[in-house]
């Protein structure tokens, strides 16, 4: 579904990460919405101090009257993880790897299951996400959403609706609507070195072609350069 097929409710709630997609969704809530609620679940892995850094700044940036303060869950994971690579920083998926290889185990569950409450508890109709068409995970499908949806509002009796608007878009498309946005603001990164994008993760190689497929120049300050 996208923006146009499912227009934006008048007040929301957007999952958010330092990210580019879930930045983008959040400047394009601002421009639709009446009352914008950013919510970030904190689970203890490894980068989110610097994501956290670089998402407060981007919330800065696109500050509106509408836009509510950052809302900071908490859901650690380090019982459940154990010495996982997002835990430790170490053995962390390099940019060569697939997308699989940075698979968090039931991500969308404990991201949704706080953000569904929350909105629950405050009135808020509906929390938008942003995967898109290329997710390859198994929390990210349609018949997951769908039940998990269901059964939490079955859980507090609640209507709260789960929206994905960019789940039949590409990256570069996403990209393209965020060309007016502050992204170099945004955080994309599993290793961060000294504040700043490592330049060998994963994440960091993502990062590098989503600029690159949409015909935009990446403002991002690497650590490393590719070999």
């Amino acid at each position: 579904m996208t923006n146009a097929d499912h227009p934006f409710p008048s007040a929301l709630a957007v999952l958010v990460s330092g990210g580019l997609d879930s930045a983008i969704l959040l400047g394009e809530a601002v421009r639709t919405c009446t009352a914008v609620h950013p919510l970030y679940v904190r689970n203890g892995l490894s980068w989110e101090r610097v994501e956290l850094l670089h998402l407060r700044g981007f919330l800065g940036a696109i500050s509106a009257p509408h836009l509510g303060p950052l809302t900071v869950l908490e859901m650690p994971v380090a019982d459940l993880y154990g010495d996982h690579w997002s835990l430790t920083g170490r053995g962390v998926p390099g940019a060569e790897t697939p997308d699989e290889a940075v698979f968090l185990p039931g991500r969308n569950v404990l991201l949704l299951s706080k953000a569904i409450l929350w909105c629950h508890l405050h009135a808020v109709p509906a929390v938008a996400l942003a995967p898109l068409e290329s997710n390859p995970f198994p929390d990210a499908t349609d018949a997951f959403f769908t039940a998990y949806q269901n059964v939490v509002n079955q859980a507090v009796g609640g209507s709260v609706r789960v929206l994905r608007p960019y789940l039949g878009l590409a990256k570069a498309e996403v990209m393209g609507r965020g060309r007016d946005l502050p992204l170099g603001l945004t955080f994309s990164c599993l290793r961060p070195a000294g504040g700043r994008h490592c330049g060998a993760c994963n994440k960091c190689a993502e990062r590098r072609r989503a600029f690159a497929d949409a015909g935009m120049t990446d403002p991002t300050a690497y650590d490393r350069e590719p070999a």
